[in-house]
């Protein structure tokens, strides 16, 4: 059971009549409700409109076939993005705002807007042919990328808290991509069935079958493989400093430039003769897909990586115990945790222990953004924050963490809770951080801590040395 990190909401500051009435004077186009209402209203308009377009250049029955069709891959291309987020899990909203986007808005705007183009060019022209090769070569990719492009820099601008790497960029612009290209293959699959019927051409030798082998068996990856470029330049722009300007506008400009040459590429592969297709396919898709891959899988892993390693600094301050650092940085003692509390405390306890291990890796990446100076200046509110929701959990979270890292943990020679960090990390509580808890909780360090009672840890000092550092 994976969870969206839970952002609390800033603690209040007591004010008086002064600030109320600053409150009472928000215009009102900036109230969170009247923004969340006009994206809602937007998307469904452009849903009801490209329903209708489909529909009336597929027929209903060719509709219902290439929806049908177009569906399977959804599932799996949406189960492999989860899976990529479920170090840090991004919220729900952020996603079902990508698919709706991808799906709707970013396709009505390339249906009209290749039209338009594509109808100019054949007038100005007087090459019908030419205009629909310059269309899909030139037009469909610089108008298609731009308008996925949209919705990875809304998720960037106004969710910043839930875009901070590279996977929360991977992430974004693969569901949205994959909302794109189940319209569209709605559009291509009910257009060749349409065909079909006309002809009377069936099954393995008809239209509707090549067109399902070419685009949801041979290349199902290929929207997402172009936007996940664009993606992985606003996630390196997510990692830069607040006073790296350049880098932050250029290095998201250069990653949708990339997508809209492979989508170029990947569109003009049929003019380059009979086996066109095929060599595109070979000599550059599916090297991008794997190396795309490995990219996203290597980023996961560090991210554990950087949870095993930032959060020992909470257990020298006392907030953790020593196994959960390990515990945490492991996605499998993750599931036994979440397990072992669901089977022995019911599926409410599962679900706290799911966002104590949420909150526990956003304090991890938090740090790690502080240490690299790249933390904005409400670090110590946002700490403070996670700590406490992290203390609100800890009776139940404890147990299951403590047992998952008992079982995964590898045979090691000294006591069986050493995990503590080896040294030049940088463990210890920086000034100014705020790790030292409130009064009577006895954070400062580990003495009269870790006996908590029920948990059974040793109350003397624990190995330096970690066996679980990789």
């Amino acid at each position: 059971m994976a969870i969206s990190p839970p952002y609390p909401p800033y603690p209040p500051h007591p004010g008086g009549p002064a600030e109320d009435a600053g409150r009472r004077r928000v215009h009102w186009w900036r109230r969170r409700s009247v923004r969340y209402g006009a994206l809602i209203t937007l998307l469904t308009l452009s849903g009801l409109v490209i329903l209708a377009l489909v529909r009336e250049q597929t027929g209903t029955e060719g509709f219902l076939v290439g929806l049908g069709l177009a569906v399977l891959p959804v599932p799996l291309l949406t189960a492999a993005f989860r899976w990529l987020d479920r170090v840090e899990p991004g919220p729900w909203r952020n996603l079902v705002f990508a698919f709706a986007w991808g799906a709707c808005a970013a396709a009505l705007i390339a249906i009209v807007a290749n039209s338009f183009a594509t109808r100019w060019i054949a007038t100005a022209t007087a090459d019908p042919s030419g205009a629909d090769t310059l269309g899909a070569t030139v037009i469909a990719p610089v108008v298609e990328e731009s308008a996925k492009a949209a919705a990875i820099l809304l998720v960037f601008l106004f969710r910043r808290r839930d875009f901070t790497g590279l996977v929360d960029g991977v992430v974004i612009a693969g569901i949205t991509a994959t909302g794109f290209a189940f319209t569209e293959n709605i559009l291509y699959l009910g257009t060749a069935f349409g065909t079909d019927q006309l002809s009377g051409d069936s099954g393995i030798a008809s239209v509707t079958a090549a067109t399902f082998f070419v685009r949801i068996v041979m290349s199902p990856f290929a929207h997402p493989l172009f936007t996940v470029l664009t993606g992985l330049g606003f996630g390196f722009a997510a990692r830069a400093g607040d006073r790296q300007h350049v880098r932050r506008v250029l290095v998201p400009m250069a990653g949708l430039l990339l997508a809209m040459g492979m989508h170029a590429l990947w569109n003009g592969s049929s003019t380059f003769g009979e086996l066109g297709f095929f060599a595109v396919y070979a000599s550059f898709m599916v090297p991008a897909f794997g190396l795309l891959t490995w990219l996203a899988v290597w980023t996961r892993q560090r991210e554990l990586r950087t949870v095993r390693e930032e959060l020992p600094a909470y257990t020298a301050a006392g907030w953790l115990t020593p196994a959960e650092p390990y515990a945490l940085g492991s996605m499998r003692a993750r599931r036994l945790a979440r397990e072992y509390a669901k089977r022995h405390l019911g599926r409410p306890a599962a679900r706290a222990v799911a966002e104590y291990e949420a909150y526990a890796t956003s304090l991890a990446f938090l740090r790690h953004r502080g240490r690299g100076g790249r933390a904005g200046a409400d670090f110590v509110v946002r700490e403070r924050e996670l700590l406490n929701e992290l203390w609100r959990r800890r009776e139940v979270a404890r147990p299951a963490l403590d047992h998952a890292a008992r079982m995964t943990a590898p045979a090691a020679p000294g006591p069986v809770y050493g995990y503590g960090a080896a040294p030049g990390y940088g463990h210890g509580a920086a000034p100014g951080y705020g790790h030292g808890g409130p009064q009577g909780y006895g954070y400062g360090g580990p003495q009269g801590y870790y006996g908590y009672q029920g948990y059974g840890y040793p109350a003397g000092p624990y190995p330096v040395q970690n066996p679980y550092r990789s």
